[in-house]
C-alpha cells in the first residue's frame, strides 16, 4: 500500500508511520509527502530518508492550480491512500474525486464532538476539559469537503485525568494518535477495514444519495 502524506507542521504522525513501515510493523510505504508549509518539519523528515517531498500551497504554482497540483503529485507517485496528518487545509474537489473514499484524517477527539472549523490542536483539548468529559480520544475518518465531517473509520479512547491541563492532555492524545494511525493503516492494508463500505453506510444513515 503506497501512502501519500499531507502535513502542515511538525510531522510527528508522519514519522511514526515512516518508522512503522521501516521496521515492518506496517505493510505499506510512504511514497510522497506534501506540505503547504515550505519550512515544515514534515518536509525535512521526508527528505532526510529520501522520500519525495513537495511544497504545494495557494501560491504554488498559482491559486487555481493548488488542487490539481496536489492530485498530480499523488498520482505521479502512484499513491493508493492519502493520509492527512496535521494538514490544516481543506482538500479541493479534484483531489477528493481522484481519491474518492481513499483520503483519511485524524482528529484529536471523539467526533462528532469537538470538531469543525477552528477546532484543532490545543483548542480541542481546552474544549474537552471545559465540558468536563472524563474520556476523550482520537477519530480517524474519511475526508470530504467539510472539516471533520466524513464517516468515522475508527476511534480509540484516551482518559481525561482530574489534574489535566490542556497541554498535558494534548500530549497524551498525541502519543495515542501516533500508535493509532499505524494500527488503523495496518487493518486497511490487510483488508480488515473496507473504506467503501463505511462510506456507503454513512450515506445511507444520513439519507444522502451518492
Amino acid at each position: 500500500m503506497r501512502l501519500g502524506i499531507l502535513a502542515s507542521h511538525g510531522g510527528t504522525n508522519l514519522q511514526a508511520i515512516m518508522d512503522a513501515c521501516s521496521r515492518g510493523g506496517l505493510d505499506a510505504s510512504v511514497a510522497v509527502v506534501i506540505s503547504n508549509n515550505s519550512s515544515s518539519r514534515a518536509i525535512q523528515r521526508a527528505r532526510a530518508v529520501s522520500i519525495p517531498a513537495y511544497h504545494i500551497s495557494g501560491v504554488h504554482p498559482q491559486p487555481p492550480r493548488e488542487d490539481g497540483a496536489i492530485l498530480d503529485a499523488l498520482q505521479k507517485h502512484h499513491v493508493d491512500l492519502v493520509v492527512l496528518t496535521g494538514y490544516m487545509k481543506l482538500l479541493g474537489p479534484e483531489t477528493l474525486a481522484g481519491y474518492r473514499n481513499r483520503v483519511l484524517n485524524s482528529h484529536p477527539a471523539l467526533l462528532p464532538g469537538f470538531g469543525g472549523k477552528g477546532m484543532y490542536g490545543t483548542q480541542v483539548h481546552e474544549a474537552v476539559l471545559k465540558a468536563g468529559d472524563k474520556v476523550t480520544g482520537v477519530t480517524i475518518h474519511l475526508v470530504d469537503d467539510q472539516y471533520d465531517h466524513g464517516a468515522a473509520v475508527a476511534q480509540c479512547t484516551v482518559p481525561v485525568l482530574p489534574d489535566d491541563t490542556a497541554a498535558v492532555l494534548e500530549e497524551r492524545v498525541k502519543v495515542r494518535e501516533r500508535r493509532f494511525w499505524v494500527e488503523v493503516l495496518q487493518k486497511i492494508a490487510h483488508c480488515e477495514i473496507n473504506l467503501d463500505a463505511l462510506a456507503d453506510s454513512s450515506l445511507k444513515a444520513t439519507g444522502e444519495v451518492r
